[in-house]
């Protein structure tokens, strides 16, 4: 068990950065004598050599803390049971917690977030020729190491930051885990339960130095909120950006503490904040109101000015398809797009997403939701559900052939939602409404500086990813 290749630690998906779980486990794993590898399958082929690899190990470790990892991973977990039916498999992550009873069935051991002492109680117990007994705990605080990313694909394989016609490396850090906030469709709140921890300052800065060292000139914070604690993520920010000037830096933060942290902007912009990436999800007070989603829609423009006053970008998110929305709620976010000039600020793929429902949710509970669930998808990790206008789900299903014929073609993403718009237009029956009859209008606002890999958490894998694997 202590031998290189005896421990494999595997990442089918994180939108386009390096895995942090990954990287903190092989910390964890090397300070108790253990020499674990890596395979990052976002970024490497699962080829002859990759297989060889797991076919070899004593203990596969799977990576799940999204959606789309856990369907991905599934297939490597059926892979390697074929190959290497006496290696131990574990699943761990956010999401592992959520399917649970279904992961049950196909692994050893399941383990939630922040499980690293776990991962290495069950290499250890390995090593003794002892059965491992690990069950999933609460998160909880943990002994802090710096990730250890060497044995990961280097940082220029991922995403990178995307500005004024050119792209810089770019890393990602982590100053804080979990979140005190409740939001029904987050995966987050039902295994953390509105508890949220700081990573000491000085494990932040060490992980930053490292991955600038290895040519990173942007570092994206992947909190779920950076601003769950403002004057830590302050205070790293500042630190940052004192022994780093030209580094600069984006994070993630709702929009009520961008309200409520406006007078923060200004100096974080000056400290190299370049934008915000904030989960809108919609312009519906009543959609937002079922997935408690603590802001109103009167809030977004409010939000929007604060971060564009201080000269940063604001990327929202959004769950367009949900079972409260209606045909005039998806126009209104179509015209809100439009109106305020966020064709570079949205990724298209938004516009096509579908609320998830995985087990576990706090949706479930959700005292209106009922009439539109369905069963459970045992494969897709999701319940079904039903959209009371089939004009919705009829809408949803163009818009997503839509973005991917885009996106293949590599189309303007001014274009995709100009025709996006058309669509929801005739399915409204407005075809007065199409951009196409009103014209594109004249554009003030330049290309914003983003990631190159869209970001979404709550998404079913592409057909590209499931033909990979």
């Amino acid at each position: 068990m202590r031998d290189p290749g005896d421990v494999i630690l595997v990442s089918c998906y994180e939108p386009g950065h390096q895995p942090q779980g990954v990287a903190s486990a092989i910390a964890h794993l090397r300070r108790a004598g253990f020499v674990p590898g890596a395979l990052d399958l976002a970024v490497e082929p699962l080829d002859d050599r990759a297989r060889a690899r797991l076919a070899a190990a004593k203990l596969v470790a799977i990576s799940v803390p999204m959606h789309t990892a856990l369907v991905l991973g599934r297939r490597v977990s059926a892979q390697v049971r074929g190959a290497n039916p006496r290696a131990h498999v574990c699943f761990f992550g956010l999401y592992a917690t959520l399917n649970q009873a279904q992961l049950a069935a196909e692994a050893d051991s399941v383990l939630g977030p922040d499980c690293e002492a776990q991962l290495v109680a069950i290499a250890a117990s390995l090593a003794a020729g002892v059965a491992p007994a690990e069950a999933p705990r609460p998160p909880g605080r943990q002994a802090a190491l710096v990730p250890e990313r060497d044995a990961l694909p280097p940082l220029p394989k991922y995403a990178r930051l995307a500005i004024a016609g050119e792209e810089r490396v770019a890393g990602h850090v982590e100053t804080t885990r979990g979140c005190k906030h409740l939001c029904r469709h987050c995966p987050i709140p039902p295994v953390y339960g509105g508890r949220f921890f700081a990573v000491p300052a000085d494990v932040v800065l060490a992980d930053a130095r490292a991955q600038i060292a290895a040519g990173a000139r942007h570092l994206d914070f992947g909190d779920p909120d950076f601003l769950n604690g403002p004057q830590h993520g302050l205070r790293v920010a500042r630190a940052l950006h004192a022994e780093h000037p030209d580094v600069t830096f984006s994070f993630t933060a709702k929009i009520e503490h961008i309200v409520a942290e406006s007078a923060l902007f200004p100096e974080l912009a000056a400290a190299g904040a370049l934008f915000v990436v904030s989960a809108v999800e919609s312009l519906s007070d009543r959609v937002l109101a079922a997935l408690a989603k603590g802001h109103a829609a009167a809030d977004v423009p409010r939000a929007l000015a604060i971060v564009r006053a201080a000269g940063m970008s604001l990327r929202p998110t959004f769950v367009a398809f949900t079972p409260w929305t209606t045909l005039d709620d998806y126009l209104e976010l179509c015209r809100f797009i439009r109106a305020h000039e966020l064709e570079d600020e949205v990724d298209p793929v938004q516009l096509s997403l579908r609320l998830l429902v995985p087990p576990g949710s706090l949706l479930l509970d959700a005292p209106d939701i009922g009439p539109f669930l369905g069963a459970l998808d045992e494969q897709a990790a999701t319940y079904r559900w039903t959209h009371p206008d089939p004009r919705m789900d009829q809408l949803e299903a163009d818009v997503a052939a839509l973005v991917e014929q885009a996106a293949g073609a590599g189309e303007a993403s001014v274009m995709t939602f100009r025709r996006i718009h058309r669509l929801a237009a005739v399915a409204a029956g407005r075809p007065d409404e199409a951009p196409a009859a009103l014209g594109l209008g004249r554009r003030t606002r330049r290309p914003a500086p983003h990631l190159t890999e869209a970001w979404f958490c709550c998404a079913q894998p592409t057909r590209r990813q499931l033909d990979a694997f």
